[in-house]
């Protein structure tokens, strides 16, 4: 894969993966999806912005992708949110999941469900540019040590987003 190449269209290319459909997959399948696509976001990120020990890597990476923590980035990003962006998110939260919450209170865990399946609807969407403003929008307030949205963006003259270019309305 050359440079300029967008990652999906040469991955459906190379994989005869059919046009997806996000409407069609459970919000479980979504919230499988998106909880992959967020973490390679939030690695890819503190990658970038730290070339440190693994462990150290990995405590940043599960502080921002524990269930706390994501239920605490959609109570921000919820305002931001588009009609459509937020019925997907209420249908993640209200799924009935198989699994347990382990280390976090219900509401947090049905919360991160509803993130993580919003994470995965924009993924399919192949929305990867309003998956990135959101998770920044939702990094925006998060403490120096754990701040994976820092220094080094704004050295490299990144633009910058304003919470109202962030907010979509519905076409």
């Amino acid at each position: 894969m050359g440079e300029g190449v967008d990652f999906r269209e040469y991955l459906d290319a190379q994989m005869d993966l059919r046009e997806p459909d996000p409407h069609t997959y459970s919000p479980l399948v979504l919230a499988y999806l998106g909880d992959a696509a967020y973490e390679l976001i939030i690695r890819t990120i503190l990658v970038e912005q730290c070339n440190c020990p693994v462990n150290k890597l990995n405590r940043r990476a599960s502080a921002l992708a524990k269930a706390s923590a994501q239920s605490d980035m959609i109570e921000k990003l919820l305002p931001l949110l588009t009609q459509e962006e937020t019925q997907v998110y209420k249908r993640g939260r209200n799924a009935k999941s198989a699994t347990k919450a382990k280390n976090a209170d219900v509401l947090d865990y049905r919360r991160a469900t509803g993130f993580e399946a919003l994470m995965g609807y924009l993924y399919l969407k192949k929305d990867m540019v309003r998956m990135i403003d959101l998770i920044r929008a939702a990094l925006a307030d998060m403490p120096k040590d754990g701040d994976p949205h820092n220094r080094r963006s704004r050295e490299a003259g990144a633009k910058t987003r304003s919470k109202d270019e962030i907010r979509r309305t519905d076409d």
